[in-house]
């Protein structure tokens, strides 16, 4: 089942097509609106030369196992055989995770493993965002 509480937070064109791949980061999915997938292609295509091997490695292993999904009349998605097998969840609890412009899926043993304690998110948050920071006030 797709979690309702996501799917409210999604403009209403939005909440029936996605697109579902796997994590370049991490052992988990992510799946895509499509209209944030159809952006997220139009900055990768801004940046990529078809034409150069590394580049054409790198579109190969992004796109690999890319699924087109659609949510059911009872809002449930299929996740595609081989992406499921890759989310190791062995037909446990899966986790899905929010994020910006992206839901993450988790098999829940993986996304429960990868918790970073509080003092981490802390110094990440002072790295990333305590230096020079531009804020934009719109």
């Amino acid at each position: 089942m797709f979690p309702a509480s996501l799917k409210r937070q999604l403009p209403a064109q939005e909440q029936e097509h996605f697109v579902l791949k796997r994590d370049l980061y991490e052992k988990c999915l992510l799946l895509y609106p499509i209209a944030e997938w159809e952006r997220q292609n139009r900055i990768i295509k801004k940046r990529l030369n078809p034409f150069n091997r590394e580049h054409a490695v790198f579109l190969r292993e992004f796109y690999r196992g890319t699924a087109e999904i659609l949510l059911d009349g009872n809002g449930r998605i299929l996740i595609p055989k081989k992406l499921s097998e890759y989310l190791e969840s062995n037909g446990n609890e899966l986790v899905f995770a929010g994020q910006d412009g992206k839901i993450e899926i988790w098999a829940s043993q993986h996304y429960n493993s990868r918790k970073s304690s509080e003092t981490d998110v802390a110094n990440l948050a002072e790295k990333i965002l305590g230096g020079d920071f531009y804020f934009d006030n719109e």
